[in-house]
Order: C-alpha cells, then sequence, then structure tokens
C-alpha cells in the first residue's frame, strides 16, 4: 500500500518545526558563567543580564579564602562554564589546574592579573578594591560575553558602560576623602583593602613585612608587632583596618589594644557581602564607613 503523502509531509514538517524550537531553545539558552569571586560573579550578572547564568565560588563572608579547599561540585562548575573570571597572583590558582584538566576550546578565561599586565611578583594579589580594575574587568566580560554570544554584543556593551558610569559615586567618594582628610594615617592587619586606602591618599603604617606574614599565615616578627603595637598606644594612627574575614589571636589582640587606645575600626571584606549589595554599593559603603571613622561620627564600623 502507497505511503499517504500528506501525512508523510505533515510528519516531516512537524519534525522540522519541532528541531528548529530545539535549535531555538538551545541559542536563546543563557551563558554559564562563573566569577570565582563573588565580586566578580556579580560583574558578570551585572553585564550579562538575563543571557547569563552566573555562579560563585568564594562567597561566604565568614570564610578565610585563602583557605578554601576544592569540591567536586566546584570542578563540575568549571568543567561546564563557557567564561570564567578569576583573580590570578595565587589567591585562585586552584582552578588552573581544573580548567587545564578540562579542556575545553570555546571556554574563555579572564585572568585580571593578566588583564592589568601584572607580574607575579605583585605582592597584594586584592586587586578588586584598586578603583581602576573593574572598569577593565567588565570591558573584558563585554567582549568574552560577545565572542560566546555575538547577537547581543550591543547589550553586553551597553552594559559594561552603564556599570562603569554606576561607580562614579564611589569614585567621588574617594576625591572627597582624599580632599578632606590628606595623608590620613592608617594601621591595618593585612593588604586587603590596601589598594583603596591608597587611593583615599591614606599613608599605611602598618610594616608590609606584617602584613603580609598574617596573609600568608606565617609568624611575623617580633620587631614588626612591636611597631604595630606602638602605632596604638602611641596613637600614631587615626584608623585601625581589619579583614573580617581573617581574625586569630594576634588580630584579635591588635583590635583590642586599638580599642583601649580609642582608635576607630573599621572592618573589610575579602569577599562581597550578600545579600543585599553589589559591587559598586559594597565599595563606595567602605568609604563611607571609612569616613564615619576618621570623622568621629563612629568609633567601630562594620
Amino acid at each position: 500500500m502507497p505511503p499517504n503523502t500528506t501525512t508523510s509531509r505533515r510528519a516531516a514538517i512537524g519534525l522540522a518545526l519541532t528541531l528548529a524550537g530545539l535549535s531555538q531553545a538551545r541559542a536563546a539558552a543563557p551563558i554559564r558563567a562563573l566569577g570565582l569571586e563573588n565580586q566578580y560573579a556579580d560583574v558578570i550578572r551585572q553585564i550579562g543580564g538575563r543571557y547569563v547564568t552566573v555562579g560563585a565560588v568564594e562567597s561566604n563572608p565568614n570564610v578565610d579564602p585563602h583557605e578554601f579547599e576544592v569540591s567536586p561540585k566546584v570542578a563540575r562548575q568549571i568543567a561546564r562554564a563557557a567564561l570564567v573570571v578569576e583573580n590570578g597572583l595565587g589567591y585562585d590558582n586552584w582552578a588552573d589546574k581544573i580548567i587545564a584538566a578540562v579542556p575545553n576550546p570555546q571556554r574563555r578565561v579572564i585572568d585580571v592579573q593578566h588583564l592589568l599586565g601584572l607580574p607575579d611578583s605583585t605582592p597584594n594579589p586584592h586587586l578588586w578594591y584598586a578603583p581602576a580594575t573593574m572598569p577593565k574587568v567588565a570591558q573584558a566580560i563585554a567582549a568574552a560575553l560577545t565572542g560566546i554570544d555575538p547577537a547581543h554584543a550591543a547589550t553586553f556593551h551597553a552594559n559594561a558602560q552603564r556599570f562603569i558610569a554606576a561607580l562614579a559615586p564611589w569614585n567621588a567618594a574617594i576625591a572627597a576623602f582624599k580632599a578632606r582628610y590628606p595623608a590620613t594615617p592608617v594601621a591595618v592587619t593585612e593588604p586587603v583593602a590596601d589598594a583603596l586606602l591608597q587611593a583615599l591618599g591614606m599613608r599605611i603604617e602598618t610594616p608590609f613585612t606584617l602584613q603580609a606574614a598574617i596573609m600568608n599565615g606565617t609568624d611575623p616578627s617580633p620587631q614588626d608587632v612591636a611597631t604595630q603595637n606602638a602605632l596604638f598606644t602611641g596613637h600614631k594612627v587615626k584608623l585601625f583596618v581589619y579583614n573580617q574575614q581573617v581574625t586569630d589571636p594576634l588580630t584579635t589582640a591588635f583590635l583590642d589594644l586599638a580599642r583601649r587606645n580609642h582608635i576607630p575600626v573599621v572592618g573589610v571584606y575579602e569577599t562581597m557581602p550578600t545579600p543585599g549589595y553589589t559591587y559598586q554599593s559594597w565599595m563606595l559603603a567602605e568609604v563611607q564607613a571609612m569616613q564615619r571613622a576618621v570623622s568621629g561620627r563612629a568609633m567601630v564600623t562594620k
């Protein structure tokens, strides 16, 4: 019996429409992206909008990022990601091994260290606190997303410009602080926010050797500890900035000494506090906290 031509044609059309629908669904699927630190994930999210699905690996403000341990879940996230943004400078070098172990010629990786042209010898890995960093990261993310999804290039680049424009209140607050409180002497535990403190025009009095020792989990020299203590007892600084994600007996002792000597204290974070913050609002809040502390309107700000 000959086949029913009409039925066959309808079946073929139906199959073609189904395949076309599946193809469109695949094309419309959001880009899988991953920021190894949640501040980078936030920038990806702002630029990619609805065209990306973004994950973050290091996002717990109560955990020391330097003690992060890789899990199978993290390896799967990296393996599936079409875009990965990492900090570099050894801060998240555990990811490089995973990226190498699961090669994907389509995957785009933005290493912020390399993006900024920084040598491996750069002593401070906390690159996101420098005001010049994230505009470059935003532009690189827009370019990477465009390479993955050219159809939405205009949206990605427009969002990058919108992100950069939204940094204006932070930059204005930095300029105002620098003008009003020039060369303010400050003590720190680690170099977490050093780039921001320098942008604010502050004078960091804590020896960098002590900062590096605390950051790397080694014992600072007794001389450096004595120098730090003298900054508080001698009232040689007007502000103490400490890393809230890394506290130990030594940093706790510094905190107690600063408070006993009525030195204003401000806590900063390595990863963006969530929920409720964007990168821009987080950075602005940090500057505002320091401004309140230095002006005497707040003794302890977190």
